[in-house]
């Protein structure tokens, strides 16, 4: 009598299933796009910052004010681009974690817990190791979130670069930890950094949200209904004193995600793939123009390693960040079912971990609230940040080059398409039809080189007769 099986554990950063690979390839090509032009924004902001002839015209047009006052909406362009463009981004974010929620990884709770727990100590340990740094030096404790972010969009385009032939569960794992660290920033943000509050404005941001939710249960379509709407419902969130992207994030959550019988794609994917280019390709790097724009000389990157503020953001992105998703993906693994995948090696979590240290857009954000008022400070944390994703990501690159010769045989089996089905061969192991195209493959190959063989073994059969015949015509002596 054998002895029941014991169930195999979960297995972390497993094969993704064909629906989900496919939506993470097309997520990461748009976001690597971005990321490209992002770091191309922030290139941008510092020489336009930093060459003494053009100084001048960065601080007028980003101090420039336009907008209604009397709806309190007066505002500066570098204001504009953190509540407002950031808001389409975080409208992105909150339909990211919805589909994660209702059809991606985070559906199954037992799936769910790695990349939460990851996020979640890869926030809490750069967090402690922001308020121990700065603690120990006599600095300000306030901006201890700002080191707490990932920036997905620079991360994927690092990985564009120097990790292309990264496993899809690996960037997968990236993505969905990026989408989970996303939400606790806002959380953060929406707790932490909110000050008074115009509850009069918070009713009416409501109550446009009740009505955006509304609208969209009774199938009511069209641009000219729900963008309208938005705006509404952004400007009273603004003025209630809570952060505005938190508008453009509950907006996200309200849209549905499954797929009906008679659908392709969902509401909530069909407007994603629509809104994703927005996002990624104007709303980031905008934001990134006008935040990125440091005075970056001697004195300043000395005071990044000096101050105890800064030193504490650098270290905690380039050292709480690693430690700390690493670290909750190995306690995840040695507390629970989950195990790391056979095709894997701890050396892979760890060189992702490293790269998730790239903070820019939120950490950036949160500098700029934590230090509101302190305009030397807050342009410091901004270099801080500057510094410590330029050094997680010289990390991650050297750790990635190290492993990528490994990824590309990963990489390579995961694309494998013999049978020539436009589905990789991974994902037809169980269907029978998949084995008779690939039997019918393998007899017309037998039957090729049965062929060939007949043709050599005849080719070699005339050579040995005429070889023979002159022999027989030279046998006499010499």
């Amino acid at each position: 009598m054998t002895a029941p099986r014991t169930p195999s554990p979960h297995k972390a950063f497993g094969r993704l299933s064909l629906p989900e690979r496919s939506y993470v390839a097309d997520a990461l090509r748009t976001e690597t796009v971005g990321g490209i032009l992002l770091l191309l924004a922030a290139v941008a902001a510092l020489i336009w910052a930093n060459v003494p002839g053009l100084h001048d015209s960065y601080e007028s047009v980003s101090h420039f004010h336009l907008g209604p006052e009397a709806l309190g909406l007066d505002l500066s362009v570098a204001h504009w681009a953190a509540d407002g463009l950031l808001a389409v981004f975080f409208f992105v974010a909150g339909i990211e974690l919805k589909r994660e929620l209702v059809a991606g990884d985070l559906r199954d709770p037992k799936a769910a817990a790695l990349p939460v727990v990851a996020a979640l100590c890869g926030m809490a340990v750069p967090a402690l190791v922001y308020t121990l740094t700065s603690g120990a030096g006599g600095g300000s404790l306030a901006g201890w979130a700002v080191p707490t972010a990932t920036d997905i969009a620079f991360a994927l385009a690092v990985l564009a670069v120097i990790g292309t032939s990264l496993p899809s569960a690996l960037r997968a794992f990236l993505l969905t930890l990026a989408v989970v660290d996303d939400l606790f920033a806002i959380l953060i943000i929406a707790v932490f950094f909110t000050d008074d509050l115009n509850f009069a404005a918070l009713g009416g941001a409501v109550a446009g949200l009740a009505v955006f939710w509304l609208l969209l249960r009774k199938g009511v379509r069209g641009w000219y209904v729900y963008v309208p709407l938005a705006l509404v419902v952004w400007a009273l969130m603004y003025n209630s004193g809570i952060h505005a992207t938190i508008a453009g994030v509950a907006m996200g959550l309200m849209l549905r995600c499954h797929r009906h019988e008679d659908e392709a794609h969902s509401p909530g994917e069909h407007i994603e793939h629509l809104v994703r280019p927005l996002s990624a390709g104007l709303a980031v790097p905008l934001f990134a123009l006008f935040s990125a724009g440091v005075v970056v000389s001697g004195d300043a990157l000395t005071d990044v390693f000096t101050q105890p503020e800064t030193l504490g953001v650098v270290l905690g992105l380039v050292v709480g960040k690693t430690l700390g998703i690493f670290g909750g993906t190995w306690l995840t693994a040695r507390f629970t079912r989950a195990s790391l995948s056979d095709d894997l090696a701890w050396a892979d979590v760890f060189a992702v971990a490293t790269l998730a240290g790239i903070g820019f857009t939120v950490s950036l954000l949160i500098g700029e609230l934590a230090f509101e008022g302190d305009a030397s400070m807050t342009d410091s944390v901004k270099a801080a940040v500057l510094a410590g994703s330029l050094i997680a990501t010289a990390v991650a690159t050297v750790l990635l080059k190290v492993r990528n010769a490994k990824y590309r045989r990963l990489t390579e089996e995961e694309e494998r398409d013999e049978d020539l089905s436009g589905v990789p061969d991974v994902y037809e192991q169980d269907d029978p039809a998949y084995h008779l195209r690939m039997a019918e493959i393998h007899e017309r190959k037998a039957a090729e080189h049965r062929r060939l063989a007949r043709e050599k073994a005849a080719e070699r059969d005339a050579l040995a007769e005429v070889t023979g015949g002159a022999g027989e015509e030279h046998d006499g002596p010499a």
